[in-house]
């Protein structure tokens, strides 16, 4: 597969001429659900849920029968700044374990039908340690970008996104800083289980990195500065996912700084995109909200690896399989009420 851009300029400029949701097919399946066995509304945001994933599949029979989980992987240079409770080694450790089938994200991907995609980055060349200088430089930022874009599967019919990366979550709350303002402190959290010191330490960090890059540009440019290999890899692959008109579930707190970007970027980038689910971590909820998107799942769930997106692909295939499988009043020989 190839991608349509070396530059982030060109990749702006894709992003300004993606497809939209196609309306006449929305129409159709809004008066679809009207006919079905049941009162107008009974079924919830299963409803709404089912009236957008057709809106970008189409199809009146459109189920989930093919759905991608990616998880990208990058390692961080802020990461010696001590702000994990974990060293760097762990990423590789965990991409190995996701490889081997032994992580979360792998039970629950295969619980839910989906294929499994690891995709490691330059893991034994962190990114550049953000309080000192940008994170990324343009190349680097478009390499990751592509390999995000040419992971996604042309055959799916749903994808998530997820990562790994020791010191993302510090990437995340400089991201969510920097593009929605506030304090340091508002979006930092303890991320792999920092302790009160550590915690004090890490807030320090964001706080660092955003006097440097903040304001320096649109969410692209701040990704690039701020952000890690994994998080840009995500953009792109959220990006392709949207050239290929597949709707895409958002993981937790760290993808969901990377989709921020992405809209910060160019307004509507994620109108094919859902809310998995709400982790705990700090800032994630005003990230949702300040997404307009709500969260199918509110689980208690911080793993990232594209966990809690994954398990909200029950849901999305429970709201399909109703759309596509229920009678008819007609077909059933109901009244309508």
């Amino acid at each position: 597969m190839t991608q349509d851009f070396s530059t982030l300029s060109d990749f702006r400029a894709l992003l300004a001429a993606q497809p939209g949701a196609d309306q006449h097919v929305l129409d159709a399946a809004a008066d679809h659900n009207m006919q079905l066995t049941k009162p107008p509304g009974a079924l919830g945001r299963l409803e709404d849920l089912a009236l957008w994933y057709r809106s970008w599949r189409g199809g009146e029979n459109a189920e989930i029968a093919a759905p991608q989980v990616i998880v990208f992987a990058g390692n961080h240079g802020v990461a010696a700044r001590g702000v994990s409770a974990f060293p760097a080694e762990v990423t590789t450790q965990m991409v190995l374990n996701f490889q081997h089938g032994g992580a979360a994200i792998n039970q629950i991907a295969r619980a839910n039908g989906a294929t499994l995609d690891v995709v490691a980055l330059d893991l034994d060349r962190p990114t550049r340690d953000f309080t000192a200088g940008p994170a990324m430089d343009e190349d680097e930022c478009v390499a990751a970008l592509q390999s995000g874009w040419s992971a996604v599967k042309a055959e799916a019919d749903l994808l998530v996104v997820g990562e790994m990366g020791i010191a993302n979550t510090t990437a995340a709350a400089a991201l969510s800083c920097a593009l929605l303002g506030g304090e340091a402190a508002d979006w930092t959290g303890r991320g792999t289980g920092v302790d009160d010191a550590g915690l004090v330490l890490k807030t320090e960090v964001v706080a660092e990195g955003v006097a440097l890059h903040g304001g320096q540009g649109d969410g692209l440019e701040t990704l690039r500065r701020l952000g890690g290999r994994e998080l840009v890899a995500m953009v792109g692959a959220i990006a392709r996912a949207r050239s290929l008109r597949i709707p895409v579930i958002l993981d937790g707190y760290i993808c969901t700084a990377a989709a921020l970007c992405l809209e910060h970027t160019q307004a509507g980038a994620l109108d094919h995109a859902v809310a998995g689910h709400l982790s705990p971590e700090g800032g994630h909820a005003r990230m949702l909200e300040a997404l307009g998107k709500a969260p199918l799942l509110q689980l208690g769930m911080r793993l990232g690896e594209a966990s809690g997106g994954a398990l909200a692909i029950a849901v999305l295939k429970g709201a399909m399989a109703c759309h596509a499988g229920m009678a008819t009043f007609a077909q059933a020989g109901v009244s309508e009420g």
